[in-house]
């Protein structure tokens, strides 16, 4: 199912944003002209068990280390290959904000206040959602962890 056909039969309110290709969190946030706090990144990460999708701020980057002592085992950034096998309906590299759609449970980092617009990716590289995070949370009850660090240079990383 697909991220909009969602959220219009869950009636949830939300803004369609296209824009220019983005391939990264980073671009997204300045082909909308919005700060990168109120951009979701959306991470596909392995972890002890299974796979997982983590939002973060876009100025931000996981801490897979931190996740791996709150999980009890190694947690790293899946690569291309795996995303594109996890998100078959998806360009190649897009993470989509709703794991539960893949059977995959997400975690939000807790940071993020529930009354925050969120910029999100849908399947393509061209196309956002623009949601609270509180209804986000509402449809998708992903599980509120501290999981981030600051880049350094503002960049955004995984």
């Amino acid at each position: 199912m697909r991220i909009a056909e969602l959220l219009n039969q869950k009636r949830v309110a939300y803004e369609y944003l296209p824009h220019a290709p983005a391939y990264t969190a980073h671009q997204l946030a300045k082909y909308l002209r919005v700060p990168g706090e109120q951009v979701a990144k959306c991470v596909l990460l392995r972890g002890p068990i299974s796979y997982f999708v983590a939002i973060l701020p876009a100025n931000y980057q996981v801490d897979t280390e931190g996740l791996g002592q709150v999980l009890n085992g190694p947690v790293r950034v899946a690569d291309g290959r795996e995303m594109s096998e996890v998100f078959k309906d998806c360009e190649w590299g897009v993470v989509p904000p709703f794991g539960g759609l893949y059977g995959l449970p997400t975690f939000l980092e807790a940071s993020i206040n529930p009354d925050t617009r969120l910029v999100m990716e849908t399947h393509t590289h061209v196309e956002a959602v623009r949601l609270r995070c509180r209804d986000f949370e509402e449809l998708e009850q992903p599980r509120r962890l501290h999981f981030v660090r600051q880049n350094k240079l503002g960049e955004p990383r995984a």
